[in-house]
Formats: C-alpha cells, sequence, structure tokens
C-alpha cells in the first residue's frame, strides 16, 4: 500500500463533495478533512468574538487566536473550535451567513492552508473536499477530481437537504443563492473556484454516490487502497 495517497475533491457548492468525499474515504478507510466545515468554525470564531465578518484583518486575528481542528476518529468526522465539538452550530443560519465573508479572507485561508497541510501530514491517506484543494491547498495530489453537475439538479438536492433538517426551502431561492455563491467563489482573488489541469472531471447529475465513487476509484494510484 502507499504511504501517501491524497485524493483532493474540488467543486461548487451541491455538486455532491461532502457525500462522495465521506463515502469515498469510508470505503477505503482513509482519513476525511472537510474544509468547509473549518471555515464554518472559523465563522463560530469570529461570531463568539463579535467580531466583524466584513474585516478580513480583524477576522484573521480572531481566528489566529483559536484552535480549530477535525477528529478523524469519530464517524462522522467531529469539527473542534478550541476542543469543543461545534458540528451543530457551524449549520446555523448565522453561521451559514457569515462563513462566506470570513472564507473569502485571504489571511483566514492562510491560517486554514496550513491547518490542512498538517493535517495531511498527520494523516498522508487523505479524501479532502473544498473549492481549493487541488488547486491551492494540494497541487502535488495523487488524486484531482472536479466534481460537478447542473445548477438545477444542486439546488433540488440543497433545497432536499435543508428540508431533511426541518429548514423551510424554496427551491426557486436556493438556486438563486446558489448561483450567487458560484460567482463569489469563481471570481474571487484569493482561492478561486477552478478546474486544474489533469483533474478527473466528473458529472453527478444523472450519477448515484456509488457510480461517482466507482469512476474515482478506477483512477486511484497502483496500491492506494488499503487491503
Amino acid at each position: 500500500m502507499s504511504t501517501r495517497c491524497i485524493i483532493a475533491i474540488d467543486g461548487p457548492a451541491g455538486s455532491g463533495k461532502s457525500t462522495v468525499a465521506r463515502a469515498l474515504a469510508t470505503r477505503l478507510r482513509f482519513a476525511f478533512l472537510d474544509t468547509g466545515a473549518m471555515y464554518r468554525a472559523a465563522a463560530v470564531a469570529v461570531l463568539e468574538s463579535g467580531g466583524d465578518v466584513a474585516d478580513a484583518v480583524a477576522c484573521a486575528g480572531i481566528v489566529k487566536r483559536h484552535t480549530i481542528s477535525l477528529d478523524p476518529d469519530a464517524f462522522p468526522p467531529r469539527i473542534l473550535l478550541d476542543g469543543r465539538d461545534v458540528g451543530i452550530r457551524i449549520r446555523d443560519p448565522d453561521v451559514s451567513a457569515a462563513s462566506s465573508p470570513v472564507s473569502a479572507s485571504p489571511e483566514v485561508r492562510a491560517i486554514l492552508v496550513q491547518a490542512q497541510r498538517a493535517f495531511a501530514i498527520d494523516h498522508p491517506l487523505l479524501v479532502t473536499e473544498g473549492r481549493d484543494q487541488s488547486s491551492v491547498v494540494f497541487p502535488d495530489a495523487e488524486v484531482k477530481v472536479f466534481l460537478v453537475a447542473r445548477l438545477e439538479v444542486r439546488a433540488a438536492r440543497r433545497a432536499a437537504e435543508l428540508r431533511s433538517k426541518g429548514v423551510p426551502a424554496d427551491e426557486a431561492e436556493v438556486l438563486h443563492a446558489i448561483q450567487e455563491r458560484d460567482l463569489r467563489d469563481s471570481t474571487r482573488t484569493t482561492s478561486p473556484l477552478r478546474e486544474v489541469s489533469g483533474s478527473l472531471r466528473v458529472d453527478s447529475s444523472e450519477l448515484s454516490v456509488e457510480q461517482v465513487i466507482s469512476l474515482i476509484e478506477a483512477h486511484l494510484p497502483v496500491g492506494a487502497a488499503r487491503p
């Protein structure tokens, strides 16, 4: 078995990154790195400190004073802020609204990119997902995947996810929010969402999670999977 294999999955909101990455990590018995949860935890830190989410430098100063980590041994992996499980808190509406401006801060991203790379040193067999994993965080990843889906499919998935959690969701509003998120993610100055050369592009619109995983597994280097 290889001593290192990083599978980096990038893509827009609602493309299925988290679901696929988590299932693939479980299949391979690799660690799973949910970078979106890390940025949401950073937003929790800023909100609880009374910081201005629009002040990039101030946000970074707050985040630097806290420890954001993942417990990969838990299932699903737990996101910790100074050792406190904030897995439920990061899904609250105020955190969802704050996570976008906080994650757009170049200074905050620099802090969390360093943390993500440190995580990979401790867990060299890793499935990681986000929007800049192949382009910025792990440009030397053994496997790079760019996961996409049609806009209306992504909106339907996100609306269904919200409803399953008891949150009312209008699909047209969700679609508009995803369009705005796509624009922000692809045009921001720091770590914009982009498909890098050599990535395996997978359109999950008409595929099951199992089918997407099978496509990725077919591109794993020899010896990458655990016996």
